[in-house]
């Protein structure tokens, strides 16, 4: 089918991080129908091998192929990093929008005298897609990078501030500032860690600018929308969610990433 300006825009990640992907687009663009997939019977991406993290990027993506959408959003740093190729070549002409290519240049407009730190998964700070990114737009600039799991499992469990919090911020965080010169900027390398933004910047200090690649992304969605003149004028159907495990635990817990609730009964199980 042929997606038209009333297509839904398709957003998928391993679990409930990138609901805060599509908390942005819905804040950018309130016009645009979504469709959402957390493949929460296979999270994490982070710790699984490129290969394994492509296979289910790709079977995540024709999941939503179903419902004719006209844009594809690869709301998993993660699967950005690996997968985003192959993801291109399989879906072209729709156009697919990641997470890291909008994070590293809204980094580099943001601290474009450096140096600026990433935060992340393992699998992404493995492959180095950041560091990539980033100097492909200013190669002379120096980027450090460290893995941040624990981060994920706070946000899932709603632990996003207080002294829980702020002990994990400060245990991956002091090292990472302390490098010399110390970074100005630090890119939220992860779609789950715009939850924990303010006990990161409480910790990071006035000093460090935050980069968030949620909001990043959303505006590289408007903006491929206006090329393709594909925005919907409205008004929006409403929003679609799929999980492949556990749709009661996605509804619950999504609400701290999407930051309203979700009715349960409106997440269907789907098997890829």
């Amino acid at each position: 089918m042929t997606p038209d300006l009333n297509s839904p825009i398709g957003i998928f990640d391993s679990g409930m991080g990138g609901l805060t992907v599509m908390a942005a687009i819905r804040r950018r663009l309130p016009d645009e129908a979504l469709v959402y997939l957390g493949d929460t019977a296979r999270l994490p991406y982070g710790t699984k091998s490129a290969d394994t993290v492509t296979r289910y990027a790709l079977q995540a993506a024709g999941a939503l192929l179903r419902f004719d959408i006209k844009l594809l959003v690869v709301a998993c740093n993660t699967a950005s990093a690996a997968a985003l190729p192959a993801l291109r070549e399989m879906l072209a002409p729709l156009p697919v929008v990641g997470v890291i290519e909008p994070g590293a240049a809204a980094a580099v407009s943001a601290v474009p005298a450096g140096p600026i730190a990433v935060i992340a998964t393992e699998g992404t700070v493995r492959g180095g897609a950041y560091v990539q990114a980033i100097q492909a737009l200013s190669p002379a600039m120096p980027v450090v990078q460290a893995p941040a799991p624990l981060f994920v499992g706070l946000a899932e469990e709603g632990l996003t501030g207080g002294p829980i919090a702020e002990a994990v911020a400060a245990r991956y965080l002091g090292p990472l500032l302390d490098t010399v010169p110390r970074p100005r900027g630090l890119v939220l390398g992860c779609t789950h860690f715009p939850v924990l933004k303010d006990t990161i910047a409480k910790v990071a200090g006035p000093d460090v600018t935050l980069i968030d690649s949620a909001e990043t992304a959303a505006v590289r969605v408007e903006e491929v929308l206006k090329e393709k003149g594909l925005l919907n004028p409205g008004p929006p159907a409403a929003p679609k969610f799929l999980a492949t495990d556990a749709p009661g635990r996605f509804a619950h817990l999504g609400e701290i990433f999407l930051g309203e609730p979700i009715d349960p009964g409106a997440v269907a199980l789907v098997d890829l």
